[in-house]
């Protein structure tokens, strides 16, 4: 192995079973805290500009980003036609993202190199068990009536319980966006306070379908909240609004978590989702954690992507890498 090769190695991180940080336990609900953002839409957009407008990183170097991004993906099926073959095909790649000739080509072939979850609806989850079983990749479930949340709070808190007992090990729930557009800050935290009980030792993603609120000033707003209520994590979207993860509103939401641990102490974890395909995209959003958060985030314990199609533009950019060649997406089958 070259020097070059040798830092490829160095960035990858594969243990996702070691939690390094004390996770939020929330606060209790304070207004005062957040009545008083006010984001310059301006401003956002003119930061995140900025990504676009660099070089990118080539050769080991992108090889090496590429690799901590397929750790930090949660593998995701959520569509209507779902069955149990697909969750099961889709099991497996989760636990060989990548073709051993090209790991072996990079001599990560040794690495454990495996995406950090796979995301299926609440009632494929004991396939996914089955699917996965060997391997220590967690289960995340969808769940609080996916994608709407139009549902009573109770009917919220039954589906957690029953995805949590079907082996599901993470949460991702839908906030009542309705709560959100009317500013009823007090109502969305005792929301969110309910499903993180529920959730017990699984970990919580809040969903605020960022494409359905109007504002930035909203959307960090709506942060600070499931964040004071013991979210895990805030994620973007569904994947099944109109605008799904952008790079301008995850700075509003980033910049919130950055505050929220200044204030608390507590680290969250941030989860964009839906409309993120290409590798390149990866690697902006790997740059605007590290740059906004630190190194500290750019672990499957604090960062994922919400993402079905992404690691097949991975795995074609690695054999590039490897091959000076691309190959054909057919060569890379999702499930």
């Amino acid at each position: 192995m070259t020097n070059s090769d040798k830092k490829t190695k160095s960035y990858i991180s594969t243990n996702h079973a070691v939690i390094l940080h004390d996770r939020n336990e929330g606060i209790p609900f304070d207004a005062n805290l957040f009545k008083d953002i006010n984001i310059n839409r301006s401003a956002v957009e003119r930061r995140s500009s900025t990504l676009a407008k660099r070089r990118s990183v080539k050769k080991q170097w992108q090889a090496a980003w590429l690799l901590k991004a397929i750790s930090c993906i949660d593998l995701t099926t959520l569509s209507g036609d779902d069955t149990q073959g697909n969750v099961l095909r889709l099991c497996a790649k989760a636990k060989s993202p990548v073709r051993l000739d090209v790991l072996k080509a990079m001599e990560m072939q040794d690495e454990n190199v495996q995406v950090a979850a796979v995301c299926v609806y609440h009632n494929l989850i004991k396939d996914a068990v089955k699917g996965l079983k060997g391997s220590s990749i967690p289960i995340a479930a969808v769940s609080t009536g996916f994608p709407a949340g139009n549902i009573p709070l109770k009917e919220k808190i039954r589906q957690i319980e029953i995805s949590v007992a079907s082996g599901a090990k993470e949460i991702d729930i839908v906030v009542s966006r309705n709560l959100v557009l009317q500013s009823d800050w007090k109502r969305l935290y005792n929301e969110v306070v309910a499903c993180r009980k529920a959730c017990g030792d699984a970990h919580m993603k809040t969903i605020l379908a960022t494409g359905e609120i109007p504002t930035y000033t909203k959307v960090a707003k709506a942060s600070w909240v499931c964040m004071m209520a013991g979210a895990d994590f805030i994620k973007t979207s569904t994947g099944k609004e109109p605008v799904n993860a952008t790079i301008p509103v995850s700075l509003v939401m980033i910049r919130t978590i950055r505050e929220y641990h200044e204030l608390t102490g507590y680290k969250v974890g941030f989860k964009p989702a839906g409309g993120i395909s290409k590798a390149k995209q990866a690697v902006n959003w790997l740059v605007l954690i590290k740059e906004e958060l630190g190194n500290d985030w750019l672990t499957p314990d604090l960062f994922r992507f919400g993402a079905s199609s992404l690691l097949g533009d991975i795995e074609r950019q690695l054999e590039h890498f490897v091959t000076g060649r691309y190959s054909a997406s057919f060569r890379h089958p999702m499930a």
